[in-house]
């Protein structure tokens, strides 16, 4: 949002005011910061774009495996799994989602040996595979992996959360920097000159205006997308998702946290629950298994009823009478302690449900739905829903597309004004000049406090820079001619 009216002209320090001087400083951190954001801005905005109309592409590009034709009876949802697991004998069950609708298919999910995750089609009429998608390769989960970690794992994790988090550094210094230095002027400030014949009027307009209107929305972006990352989104969960203790019964618990079930880029459990420990299944009447009724005389006050095969149909069945909304699935139980998990992640997070089952006796281990939910967790599930144009429709989609366009407009526009005013044939980048001092240096120490406070990242990575910055560019003369 910085405008470079005046940047044509360079100014002896010794002459230029206070205010001069710290508007200087103020650009030439948005300079920098550009620099490093504008790459993964436009890679967010990218694949958040083929991401946030997943469910249209989805049904575009496999349209024949995922809808189907309503005849007669639906078969039992073991079968279902059963004909999935038949078309790849050798791969390992992870999560069953039955039909959402009458005319869509259910879908499995399978490990293979190779470490491939499938998701194979079934229709719930005649146990027909209809087809099998690799998540690897598919466009949206792509998208996704790219997204949350630019596929290289946690690095990339960190490197989007630095990068996003230095975006609201950028937004920052943009208001500053879009704020009327002289008299204010409607045009150039409220209105972009778009049609000016002079080009670096035209994006320098596009650039200022279009950031001081996007800025909410980019900034709720960010804001509301921080919360998946792994180092301050982890220790942000670590300290706001608490529930009472009553809620697990006092069950035995695990080492493992509900959020390992969301892997391989699937959302299967509410960013609420990812650090709630996973109850373990008793480890006693082992002849219970999978399939066989129980042979024991007690019934518990909650779970599949006695007599009942504890399986995926009673848990299928347990979870519709339990209120699980359409688009639920079942994860299955990973090792002899293991359990199952009925989870749903819906458009509206307050029919978010996440319920543990013992996989011998099928008593409900821990059952947490949005009422159990404290304030900070629905807040950021509402938030969390809203950024992925889950929670009110199309209009929520095309809400965030706009945010979205307005970040890659700004990315653009933002290097096309630099290519412009950069030094032709002088190994410099054309940085802002660094200002020798500056005296009003109150208000961005205390950005840089807040910043350092609530983003850890951000705040060691801005100290970092400037004195880098003040420390090491400017006492050698080559570095200083370079970054400038």
């Amino acid at each position: 949002m910085a405008s470079t009216s005046n940047s044509l002209v360079e100014v002896p320090s010794v002459l230029e005011s206070p205010t001069n001087r710290f508007y200087r400083t103020i650009w030439r951190w948005h300079f920098y910061a550009g620099l490093f954001v504008i790459p993964f801005m436009l890679i967010l905005a990218t694949t958040g774009i083929i991401y946030l109309f997943k469910p249209q592409l989805d049904a575009l590009m496999y349209h024949h495996q995922m809808f189907v034709q309503p005849t007669g009876v639906m078969q039992p949802y073991t079968q279902q799994l059963e004909a999935a697991q038949s078309a790849f004998p050798d791969a390992k069950v992870s999560k069953f989602a039955p039909n959402v609708a009458p005319n869509r298919s259910a879908e499995v999910t399978l490990m293979t040996s190779d470490e491939r995750t499938l998701t194979v089609f079934v229709n719930p009429y005649t146990d027909e595979v209809l087809g099998d998608r690799d998540e690897n390769k598919n466009l949206q989960s792509i998208a996704r992996k790219i997204h949350g970690e630019l596929m290289i794992g946690k690095f990339g994790d960190y490197l989007v959360e630095l990068a996003a988090c230095w975006g609201l550094v950028l937004l920052i210094t943009g208001l500053y920097l879009w704020l009327p230095r002289n008299r204010f002027k409607i045009f150039g400030t409220l209105i972009p000159r778009l049609w000016s014949k002079n080009k670096r009027v035209f994006w320098r307009d596009l650039h200022a205006v279009s950031g001081l209107y996007g800025t909410l929305l980019v900034a709720f972006l960010i804001l509301t997308g921080l919360p998946w990352s792994g180092f301050w989104g982890e220790t942000f969960a670590q300290v706001s998702s608490h529930f009472p203790a009553q809620l697990w019964d006092e069950v035995p618990q695990s080492k493992v946290l509900t959020g390992s079930l969301n892997q391989h880029g699937d959302h299967v459990v509410p960013w609420a629950v990812e650090q709630l420990p996973m109850p373990l299944s008793g480890t006693s009447g082992h002849e219970h298994h999978s399939g066989q009724s129980r042979a024991s005389s007690t019934a518990f006050p909650k779970g599949i009823p006695l007599g009942t095969p504890v399986n995926l149909d009673s848990v299928v069945a347990l979870a519709q009478a339990k209120g699980a909304f359409p688009g639920f699935s079942v994860s299955f139980p990973q090792g002899e302690t293991g359990v199952y998990t009925v989870s749903v992640f819906p458009d509206n997070p307050s029919q978010e449900m996440t319920m543990h089952i013992d996989q011998y006796s099928g008593k409900v281990l821990a059952d947490v739905q949005w009422q159990d939910y404290g304030l900070v967790p629905k807040v950021v599930e509402m938030g969390i829903a809203i950024h992925m144009g889950k929670y009110f429709g199309v209009g929520n989609q095309l809400l965030m597309l706009f945010a979205c366009l307005v970040v890659i407009v700004l990315c653009v526009s933002g290097i096309v004004m630099w290519w412009q005013r950069r030094p032709k044939q002088s190994g410099r980048i054309g940085a802002p000049a660094l200002p020798p001092y500056v005296q009003q240096w109150k208000v961005p120490i205390a950005i840089i406090a807040v910043l350092g406070i609530v983003f850890p990242l951000v705040g060691l990575s801005l100290v970092t820079v400037l004195l880098l910055d003040y420390l090491v560019l400017s006492r050698f003369p080559a570095l200083k001619r370079v970054f400038s």
